[in-house]
């Protein structure tokens, strides 16, 4: 009796595990669809309006106006490009096969590569990069340490006034590689620094302008380098 009870116990609960864990799935992905369907839908709808407007005027728009809707494109599809990057990215680390290839790498010519992919963004805001003399090379996933790098300094775009400042530093000691990426904006509410890396995280009254992926798949990928990554306000 003891064990037909055994085991009619442990089939309950793995039925009431099985539908939590459907439920959670269920969850996870209306949440997703409901953030992406704003953050997706907007730069195709720009894309579609600046190309519908240059393919209108055949020929006959002016220089500046021409540039301005081009730039509208560019900017568009990197903000759909990097949608689709985080959507990609949380699909690896979820799957639980996620694997990093390391290599020696020049951690000067990451960081002037991912400020270059985001220059029309940067445009906005006074940048300083400051990289300690005499760096040497470090053995990292160059790619992966590059969406890490985009999407912190992307985020520092999307949530500091335009205008200010944002800083990249780079440093060293004798066992690791230290990077900063530091903003005088108005800084994160207290109570809410513990949830920063959670997964579709939106800062009280922040603006819209993301999908809460961002800083889940930097923390994500950071520990997959066995590093540390912690945010912390200025004074």
């Amino acid at each position: 009796i003891n064990g037909v009870l055994t085991f009619k116990i442990r089939q309950i609960q793995r039925k009431v595990r099985d539908r939590e864990d459907k439920e959670r799935e269920v969850k996870f992905y209306n949440t997703l669809f409901n953030s992406l369907s704003h953050e997706l839908r907007t730069p195709i709808t720009t894309i579609i309006a600046a190309t519908d407007n240059l393919a209108l005027e055949n020929g006959k728009i002016n220089k500046v106006t021409q540039h301005e809707l081009l730039q509208e494109i560019s900017t568009a599809a990197l903000r759909l490009n990097q949608h689709v990057e985080n959507l990609l990215s949380m699909s690896r680390l979820e799957s639980g096969v996620f694997k990093i290839k390391k290599d020696w790498c020049d951690v000067n010519e990451l960081i002037y590569k991912v400020v270059h992919h985001l220059e029309l963004y940067l445009i906005k805001f006074r940048t300083t990069i400051e990289i300690a003399e005499n760096l040497p090379l470090f053995k990292l996933d160059f790619g992966i340490m590059e969406q890490v790098l985009y999407n912190l300094i992307f985020n520092a775009v999307i949530h500091t006034p335009e205008n200010t400042t944002i800083t990249i530093q780079v440093n060293f000691t004798s066992k690791s590689l230290v990077i900063t990426v530091a903003d005088n904006g108005r800084g994160f509410p207290s109570e809410e620094l513990a949830n920063v890396f959670s997964k579709f995280y939106q800062p009280t009254g922040a603006k819209a302008g993301g999908t809460g992926l961002g800083l889940s798949i930097v923390k994500g990928f950071v520990e997959a380098h066995n590093g540390t990554i912690k945010l912390e306000n200025l004074p």
